[in-house]
Parts: C-alpha cells; structure tokens; sequence
C-alpha cells in the first residue's frame, strides 16, 4: 500500500467505525453526541479524501479499492444499528444492503473482465442520501426533530432507498458488457 493522506483518512474512517458503534449503542444521552460527531467527522473523511487524491493526483489502487468499502461499512453498521434499535424497519435497509452487495459484486466481476466501472453521479447522489439519513436519524435520536420528526426519517430512508435502486440499475445498464450484452 502506498501510504499518503487520502489513504489514511480511509483507515481512519475505518478505525471510526468500532467507535461509532460503541457510543451509538452505549445508554448515556451524552454518548448519542459522541456517536453523531463520530459519524459526522467519518463522513467527512470521504469528502475530504478524494478531494486530496484528485487534487494531489495520489489515487491509489488501494484508495480505488478501500474508499467505496469504507462507505459501506459505515453506513451499514449505522444503517444494521438502526433496525436493531427500532430506528428502522428491516425491509428497507435490507434493500439498501443488498443493492450495495450487488454493485460490488458487479465491480469485482468487471475487474475481473478488465472492465472498469467508476462511481457515477448517480451513485454519489446516492451515497449522501444515506450519510443524510444517518445523520437525521441520530440528530433526532438526540437533539428531536420535533412533531415531524418521523415523517422527515421516513422520508429521508424512501430517498435513500429510491436513490439505491435507481444508481443501482444505473450502474448494471453501465457494465451490461460485463454480462455479454451490448
């Protein structure tokens, strides 16, 4: 691996994660807080390092490979930690997850036929649908969102899940190759 700062601030937000979770399932109402500013400052990692790679022309194989796992990871123990806190109903998430296995799954089959498929808008789009769904949901665990507070989380999970299938299809009409069709 070559070590530069975008690649790190991957790790970093990799080594956020146990952390994350830790507060964010720990009982006392200050350790929400912590679990938002976690989260928060995670998400920013992503930002921020393909920002630094692109700019530094330092993308890496590993930052190719590390930085979309990354995002999956975080958002999807955030996203598991919601249903089993009663945040979240099963089937949505469950949508989300298996899209995102699917178009991993895609990707490595690419690769494999050396067929490169990089992040669309779409799937951008998509990827801050749900750092925003996270992010309202531990806002509100924590701070209230107020009478409309589970219309605003409902509304931000079918976004997410929406914006799932749609970059999701998205991106197997892409690599239709993949699969020998044109």
């Amino acid at each position: 691996m070559v070590w530069n700062v975008p690649n790190g601030l991957t790790l970093a937000r990799v080594a956020l994660i146990p952390l994350f979770l830790f507060f964010l399932h720990a009982k006392h109402p200050l350790f929400g807080v912590f679990a938002l500013a976690i989260f928060a400052i995670a998400a920013l990692t992503d930002a921020v390092d393909g920002y630094l790679a692109r700019s530094r022309a330092e993308t890496t194989a590993f930052g190719r490979f590390m930085d979309p796992i990354a995002d999956k990871i975080l958002v999807m123990a955030a996203l598991v930690s919601f249903v089993e806190l009663g945040e979240l109903p099963a089937v949505p998430v469950i949508v989300i997850l298996a899209r995102e296995f699917l178009v991993t799954g895609l990707r490595i089959l690419a690769v494999g036929q050396g067929i490169s498929i990089p992040a669309s808008s779409l799937g951008k789009l998509k990827t801050i649908s749900h750092v925003a769904l996270v992010l309202v949901i531990l806002i509100g665990r924590h701070f209230g969102l107020g009478p409309s507070g589970p219309e605003l989380k409902m509304a931000f999970l079918y976004l997410a899940v929406f914006l799932a299938l749609v970059s999701g299809g998205e991106y197997f009409w892409r690599a239709r190759g993949v699969f020998g069709e044109r």
